[in-house]
C-alpha cells in the first residue's frame, strides 16, 4: 500500500470534517427552532438578567439535563452566551443581540420567519430537490405536494398564515433599512402601491417613516382579506399579471425573484402602466448575485447563495438574478434607465442512556468506540460534536467526559485511556477488564 503524505493525510481529514458539517448542517436552524417554540429567548428578557440553568429549566418546564444540552449549543454558536460560574456556582445564561431577535413579538423579531422556512411543509420540498432537476421544470414544492407553492398556500389556510406571518417579520426588517438608508428613494411620491405587499407590514413601515405617502396593498385575494386595518393603507386584491393599481409609484419586495425572466418582464410592464409616464417610478428591493466578487469580498455572499436554492426548491420557475440578468428584465419590461443601490441587509452507544449503556457494555467488553465531549475544549471538532449530540437528543430517548467516566467504572472498569484522532470524537479503548 502506498504510503501518504502528511499533507495528503491532512488534507483527507479535513475533507471528511467538512463532510461531516454538512451533514449535520441543519442542527442549527433545527435547534433554533426548538429555542423559540421553548420561548427560551423571551423568558431570558423577562427575567432582566443572567439566568441560572435550575431557573431557566423551571420557567420553562423543562428538563434541566435536556435544557442543558439545548444550551451548552446556542451558547457555542453564540445565540445566547453563558456566563463563567465559579465552583460554588451555577450556570448562567444571558441574551445576546442574536437571541433578542428570537423574541416572539419583540419589535425586531425574526422568530416568525425561522418557524416559516423550518416548517415541514417548506422543509419537505428539499428531499424533492435531485427529482426536480429532473423532471424538467417540475418544482421541488410541486414533487413533494402535489402542487406548486402559490395554490398550495391560497388551499391550506394554516400553512397561509405562517406564510405571511414568515414574510411579514422579513418585510418589517427589510423595509426599516430601506426606508432608513434610502430615503431618497420616496422623495416625491404622494402615492405607492406595494406589489405583492402581503398582510400590509411593509407598506406601514413606510407610511409610518413617510406619512404624507398614500399606501395602496396590493396582493392575492386570500392574503389581503386578512391583513389587518391600517391608516394610510388601502387594501386592494387582485392579480399582477393582470392589473396594478394606479398610482405614483410601484414598490416590489423579494417578489419578482419567485419568477421566470418572461414572468417577471410582464409584472413589470403592469407596474408600467400603472404609474405616470413623466413621474412615475418602479422600486425593486431583492439580492443580486454578485458573480465578479471574490468570496472574501462580500459577506452576504453565502445567504444569497443559499436564498437561491430556497428560490430554486420553492418555486416553479423563480431564480436570484445577477446585475446582468436583472438589466435584462428591465430593458425587456421598458424602462430605458435605472438606477442601484447597495443597502446594507442581507457511533453506538450515543444511542442510550447511562443505565443502558452499562447493560450494553457489560454483556460485551469489547466495546471500541465511544464519543464524549468535552465542555472546555476549543477545537475545530466541535460544531460537529455539539451537532451530533442534538442529533442524538432529537432521535433518541436518553456524552461528556464525566458521563462516561460513570458508565464506565460502573461496569466494573477501573481505568480507561482517551484516545484522539481525526475524526469528529474521540474514543476509549478497550483491552480487557481495564481500560487503558
Amino acid at each position: 500500500m502506498e504510503m501518504k503524505s502528511v499533507k495528503q493525510v491532512d488534507e483527507e481529514a479535513q475533507a471528511r470534517l467538512e463532510i461531516w458539517n454538512y451533514v449535520f448542517g441543519f442542527t442549527p436552524m433545527a435547534v433554533m427552532k426548538c429555542a423559540i417554540e421553548l420561548r427560551i429567548a423571551d423568558v431570558l428578557e423577562s427575567h432582566g438578567g443572567p439566568m441560572t440553568l435550575s431557573q431557566l429549566s423551571a420557567a420553562l418546564a423543562c428538563s434541566s439535563s435536556v435544557l442543558h444540552r439545548i444550551m451548552r449549543y446556542l451558547t457555542h454558536r453564540r445565540i445566547f452566551r453563558q456566563m463563567s460560574a465559579s465552583q460554588e456556582s451555577e450556570i448562567s445564561y444571558v441574551q445576546t443581540p442574536l437571541s433578542r431577535l428570537l423574541i416572539s413579538n419583540g419589535g425586531n423579531s425574526m422568530a416568525a420567519f425561522v418557524l416559516m422556512e423550518s416548517s415541514p411543509v417548506m422543509l419537505a420540498p428539499w428531499h424533492k430537490l435531485s427529482a426536480s432537476a429532473l423532471m424538467n421544470g417540475t418544482s421541488a414544492f410541486e414533487a413533494a405536494h402535489g402542487e406548486h407553492v402559490w395554490k398550495y398556500t391560497a388551499e391550506n389556510p394554516g400553512h397561509s398564515k405562517q406564510f405571511n406571518d414568515g414574510v411579514a417579520c422579513h418585510a418589517r426588517l427589510a423595509m426599516s433599512t430601506i426606508v432608513h438608508q434610502c430615503p431618497e428613494a420616496f422623495n416625491g411620491i404622494r402615492s405607492l402601491v406595494n406589489v405583492g405587499g402581503g398582510d400590509g407590514t411593509a407598506l406601514h413601515v413606510l407610511v409610518k417613516a413617510c406619512p404624507w405617502i398614500r399606501g395602496i396593498n396590493f396582493d392575492l385575494p386570500h392574503v389581503v382579506s386578512v391583513a389587518p386595518k391600517c391608516d394610510g393603507i388601502e387594501h386592494v386584491c387582485g392579480d399582477m399579471f393582470e392589473l396594478v393599481p394606479k398610482a405614483d409609484a410601484a414598490f416590489l419586495m423579494w417578489v419578482l425573484h419567485d419568477w421566470s425572466d418572461d414572468e417577471c418582464i410582464d409584472i413589470l410592464r403592469k407596474c408600467r402602466e400603472a404609474i405616470p409616464e413623466d413621474r412615475g417610478k418602479v422600486i425593486i428591493a431583492e439580492a443580486v448575485m454578485e458573480d465578479e466578487l471574490g468570496e472574501d469580498e462580500d459577506k452576504y455572499r453565502d445567504a444569497r447563495l443559499a436564498l437561491d436554492m430556497v428560490i430554486l426548491t420553492h418555486t416553479e420557475k423563480g431564480k436570484e438574478r445577477s446585475m446582468r440578468e436583472w438589466e435584462y428584465v428591465v430593458n425587456g419590461a421598458g424602462f430605458t434607465r435605472f438606477t442601484v443601490k447597495r443597502i446594507e441587509d442581507i457511533s453506538v452507544l450515543h444511542d442510550w442512556g447511562n443505565d443502558e449503556c452499562i447493560d450494553i457494555l457489560r454483556k460485551c467488553r469489547e466495546a471500541k468506540v465511544v464519543h464524549w465531549i468535552d465542555e472546555g475544549e476549543e477545537d475545530k471538532y466541535m460544531d460537529v460534536r455539539l451537532a451530533l449530540d442534538m442529533v442524538m437528543l432529537a432521535h433518541t430517548e436518553k456524552g461528556t467526559i464525566e458521563k462516561w467516566e460513570y458508565v464506565v467504572k460502573a461496569n466494573g472498569f477501573t481505568r480507561f485511556t482517551l484516545h484522539s484522532e481525526t475524526y469528529p470524537s474521540h474514543y476509549i479503548s478497550n483491552r480487557g477488564p481495564s481500560m487503558s
